[in-house]
């Protein structure tokens, strides 16, 4: 399994760069001991509250990029605190990173409150989804049954499938509008029938579509 190893201190102190040197070895160590390949050490000097780290955001496209299985850290403080590190730990379990700790001599344990909080994340994460769903379903429903026939508005409908529609024809975005959909109404019921498209670019098309007609 490939890891990644992750250390941190926070301030830029000469006496910091110790105690980010010992952590380095120390995690090399722990790679060693359960015959991690290390595919990278990323090291840095920053706040542990803030989010915008070189480090962080350099570990997370590594990880995006899947080059590695695995975090190695000295303890769940090295990669951030308070709001941040929450955020973090729930990004990473979600993408199925196992994270080792040297604090925990091997797998790291989260306290009782981390993982009450990370399953409260989730659950808020998993209504919001809800949400968004049903938020399509209603653009959609509200948009036919104002008389927006999809089979005959929408252009090429089921050529080229499972390709993304990028392009949407403007006379779609303003009959949807004209049937008082909202932007982000029609945003949605465009992407339930396959065209990738968000609120801002149906609200700048139709504000374009507005301004062609003034002139």
């Amino acid at each position: 399994m490939k890891a990644i190893i992750y250390c941190r201190v926070s301030t830029t102190k000469e006496t910091q760069e110790t105690s980010l040197k010992r952590q380095e070895e120390e995690l090399i160590q722990l790679a060693k001991r359960y015959q991690f390949e290390v595919a990278s050490i990323i090291k840095e000097q920053a706040s542990g509250y803030d989010l915008e780290r070189d480090g962080i955001l350099q570990l997370l496209e590594e990880i995006k990029d899947k080059q590695g299985q695995a975090v190695l850290i000295q303890d769940e403080t090295r990669l951030g605190r308070g709001n941040a590190k929450i955020a973090l730990l729930h990004v990473l379990l979600k993408e199925g990173i196992r994270l080792y700790s040297i604090s925990n001599n091997g797998e790291l344990q989260l306290s009782e409150s981390d993982s009450m909080i990370l399953q409260i994340v989730g659950m808020v994460e998993e209504y919001q989804r809800k949400l968004h769903n049903i938020k399509i379903k209603r653009g959609m429903k509200r948009a036919v049954n104002q008389g927006y026939k999809p089979e005959k508005n929408l252009k090429n409908l089921g050529l080229h499938s499972g390709r993304e529609k990028i392009e949407v024809p403007i006379e779609e975005i303003v009959r949807l509008r004209k049937n008082k959909l909202t932007f982000s109404e029609i945003a949605a019921t465009l992407r339930g029938f396959g065209y990738n498209i968000s609120k801002a670019t149906v609200h700048r098309r139709f504000q374009e579509y507005i301004e062609s007609q003034e002139v």
